[in-house]
C-alpha cells in the first residue's frame, strides 16, 4: 500500500506536465511528407541531437524520405506523445516496444546486440533470500516505467510490494544499498558485476535474458520503407551514424535485425502503470 501511495504522489506531481503535453500534442502530429524519430529524454537537448540527428539524416538518405529527430523535453511529454502514436520511429526499451506492437501496431526493425537481464541484490550479510522477503522494505531503483522497476513490481501481488525508492542512475541504486538507505537494489546484471569489485553484494533474483533496446516503426511507415530502414540500421554503413547511440548503451559494434515477436510479451509489464492500458 505504501508503494501505491508513493506512486500516486509522483503522479500528482507530474500531472501538470502531462496535461500540458496533451494540450499541445495536436500541434505536433507528424507533418505531411515527414517522419518523426524520437526516444526517451535520457539526454539533454544537445546530447539528444548529437546522438539521434545523425541517425535521422542517415535514414533519410536510405529511404528518400525526410526523417527528423524530435527531442521530448520531459518523460511526461514523451509518454503522452508515444501513447498517442505521434512518433513514426522510436528507439527505447523492450517493454515500450512490446506496448507499441500491441496497441499501436508498430513493427520492430533493429536492436542493440546484447540481451538485457536485471538482478535484485542485497548486501552479502542481509537476511533476504528471495524477492518475497522484501515485502514492505525499501528498494532502490529508477522510477516506473523504468524496466528494472517494472520487473521488480511484476513479482508481487497487490499490497505485498516493496517500497520503491526512486533514484537516478544505476550507481545510485548500488550506493543506496551500500549505504543502507535501501535494503535492496535493481540494476542490470553486467552493471552489478562491474560495480561490485569488493564482492559485497548477493543476488536474490535474476531475470531471464530479454532483447535489448530497439527501433520500431509505426504503420505510417510503409512496409517498403520499413525494410529499407531495417537494412540500413543493421548494415555496415550504420556504424558511423549509430556509434554514439551504441556507445551510450554498450550496444556492441553494430545493430542487429529484430522481430516483433521477440518483444510483444514485455508490453504486459506496463499494465500496472497508469496511462498505458487504462
Amino acid at each position: 500500500m505504501r508503494t501505491r501511495y508513493l506512486f500516486l504522489f509522483i503522479a500528482v506531481l507530474s500531472a501538470p506536465a502531462i496535461v500540458a503535453a496533451v494540450d499541445t500534442t495536436a500541434k505536433l502530429l507528424p507533418r505531411e511528407g515527414v517522419l518523426v524519430l524520437s526516444a526517451p529524454p535520457r539526454e539533454n537537448l544537445e546530447e539528444g541531437n548529437r546522438t539521434y540527428q545523425p541517425i535521422a539524416e542517415y535514414l533519410s538518405k536510405a529511404t528518400g524520405k525526410r526523417i527528423v529527430y524530435e527531442w521530448p523535453p520531459t518523460w511526461g511529454v514523451y509518454r503522452t506523445k508515444m501513447v498517442l502514436g505521434t512518433y513514426d520511429l522510436v528507439f527505447d526499451g523492450p517493454h515500450f516496444n512490446g506496448y507499441r506492437i500491441d496497441k499501436l501496431k508498430h513493427e520492430v526493425l533493429a536492436k542493440l546486440q546484447t540481451p538485457r537481464d536485471f538482478v535484485i541484490f542485497v548486501r552479502k550479510n542481509d537476511h533476504a533470500k528471495a524477492p518475497a522477503d522484501l515485502t514492505g522494505k525499501m528498494v532502490c531503483t529508477q522510477a516506473p516505467p523504468n524496466l528494472g522497476a517494472l520487473v521488480l513490481l511484476s513479482l508481487y501481488k497487490s499490497n505485498t510490494e516493496p517500497l520503491v525508492v526512486p533514484i537516478k542512475g544505476f550507481e545510485s541504486a548500488y550506493d543506496g544499498v551500500i549505504s543502507g538507505r535501501c535494503q535492496a537494489g535493481v540494476i542490470p546484471a553486467p552493471t552489478l558485476a562491474k560495480m561490485d569489485k569488493g564482492n559485497d553484494m548477493r543476488v536474490i533474483y535474476k531475470t531471464d535474458p530479454m532483447p535489448d533496446q530497439a527501433f520500431s516503426a509505426s504503420p505510417r511507415v510503409s512496409k517498403e520503407d520499413q525494410i529499407k530502414i531495417a537494412s540500413a540500421l543493421t548494415g555496415d554503413a550504420s556504424r558511423g551514424p549509430t556509434e554514439r547511440l551504441r556507445a551510450r548503451f554498450q550496444g556492441g559494434d553494430r545493430m542487429i535485425p529484430a522481430e516483433s515477436k521477440e518483444y510483444v510479451q514485455y508490453g504486459q509489464l506496463l499494465r500496472s502503470q497508469w496511462g498505458f492500458y487504462e
